[in-house]
């Protein structure tokens, strides 16, 4: 096969599988507290903090826009809290409530186990190359 077909067949595999597992996820996930876009940035956010927005938003792979609106949601629902930062005055840093801290960890141990039921048919030799050759993808493309 040439290189631009196995391009292409590369991109329509990895196409399937990540709607495949976003599905799965939302499935396994769905009917929480909060949306699995908004669990994932508050588990981040907790585990980050104190944390600039941008700073989250890029250990997300999301945008900062994306980020914002997401991080509105959360303040307005009780679950972050905006502080001003002591040394850089405009910069604005991120914290979680009680709540939120609650939510992130049990959303987190609920991520872990599905994530361990979807990949359970790979070895954890295959769990870690796959891991590395998405990393390189999403390094190369950032």
């Amino acid at each position: 096969m040439d290189e631009k077909r196995a391009a292409v067949e590369l991109a329509d595999a990895f196409g399937r599988a990540a709607k495949s597992i976003v599905r799965a996820f939302d499935e396994r996930l769905g009917g929480r507290e909060v949306s699995t876009p908004r669990a994932k940035l508050l588990s981040e956010i907790e585990r980050m903090q104190p944390v600039r927005s941008a700073d989250v938003a890029r250990a997300v792979g999301i945008t900062q826009a994306t980020a914002s609106t997401l991080v509105d949601a959360l303040v307005r629902d009780g679950l972050v809290l905006r502080e001003q930062d002591e040394i850089d005055r405009r910069a604005v840093r991120l914290t979680t409530t009680k709540d939120g801290g609650k939510q992130a960890r049990s959303w987190r141990a609920q991520y872990s186990a599905a994530a361990q039921e979807m990949f359970a048919g790979l070895s954890a030799a295959e769990k870690s190359r796959l891991t590395d050759l998405l990393n390189k993808v999403g390094d190369a493309l950032a």
